[in-house]
């Protein structure tokens, strides 16, 4: 339709597109928050990049260094350590979370009586400050305490598992699941939720068991939410620090000592915030790996 001379301009309907002078204005009002968000979020990650290639420390420095740190990483027994320390903690923790994350959202699932109740109290552990909790954990774990003497039922020792290199980890990753399974429960159960009913009366019908209908039916519709899951639960592992920090130190002889934690000791202790930057870069490099080998394996089909 052409508009002729006599033709008066045509407006925008109300309620229609933005012509581009109105986005252009939205733009504008918009670009100082945008802006001071990426400054923020996106600032402190390419500024620690940088560092990783100097030696700076809070007294001075700032010379390049190429990748001077990084070679030193590669050399640094206590770095391969750490290494193995936090690679152990998330194969404990991630798997553990998801399971019990899994097995709470399948048990709240049906509304019955007091089950917001029982969502309610899954999710307070993450709203719960760690530190406190671990302050709790450490008498919960301490020998004699209450940990201590449901294991000697089994014929286990009594003594606290957090001053036993071998028992240290799973201690920890017995806090780490309780401070995060019910963030997993309640992604899950929203998505089980969506799920349609008659998927699972067919195969009731059918003679489908519990497991068959969780298994064929449940599962693959668990998918991505399992794979979004499964992201954050390694990232959040791999950084693991607050508790380690209130339980143990790093202990016993370095059994707890993990990536986040020597990357606090570089910075913090020994001021070497160039190393510490470079050690912080190596941790992302290897999250990101890790998502990725995860996307390959569980979300290839998403």
């Amino acid at each position: 339709m052409t508009t002729t001379v006599g033709d008066p301009p045509r407006r925008r309907r109300k309620g229609g597109p933005l012509t581009r002078r109105e986005a252009r204005a939205g733009l504008l009002f918009v670009l100082p928050c945008f802006l001071l968000f990426v400054a923020f979020r996106f600032g402190p990650g390419i500024a620690g990049v940088l560092m990783s290639f100097t030696d700076y420390t809070l007294t001075g420095g700032g010379r390049f260094t190429g990748l001077d740190n990084f070679t030193r990483l590669w050399d640094d027994p206590v770095f391969w350590q750490a290494l193995k320390v936090t690679a152990v903690y998330v194969v404990i923790a991630v798997p553990g979370t998801l399971v019990l994350s899994t097995g709470l959202a399948l048990l709240t699932r049906r509304a019955f009586r007091g089950s917001k109740l029982f969502r309610s109290v899954f999710f307070l552990p993450v709203v719960t400050s760690l530190v406190l909790a671990a302050t709790v954990f450490v008498w919960i774990f301490s020998t004699g305490g209450p940990w201590a003497t449901v294991v000697s039922w089994f014929g286990m020792s009594e003594d606290s598992w957090l001053t036993d290199d071998f028992l240290v980890l799973p201690a920890l990753a017995v806090v780490g699941i309780w401070s995060r399974f019910g963030y997993g429960m309640l992604i899950l159960l929203a998505r089980m939720q969506d799920i349609p009913r008659e998927l699972e009366e067919a195969a009731v019908t059918d003679g489908a068991g519990p497991w068959q209908r969780f298994r064929h039916i449940v599962l693959p519709q668990l998918k991505p939410a399992v794979f979004f899951l499964a992201v954050i639960e390694t990232t959040a592992s791999f950084q693991v620090f607050d508790a380690v920090y209130t339980m143990t130190g790093g202990g016993p002889a370095n059994a707890s000592y993990t990536l986040v934690f020597q990357l606090y000791d570089a910075g913090f202790k020994y001021f070497e915030l160039g190393y510490a930057a470079a050690i912080g870069v190596a941790l992302f490099a290897l999250t990101l790996v890790v998502a990725v080998v995860q996307r390959l394996v569980i979300g290839k089909d998403q």
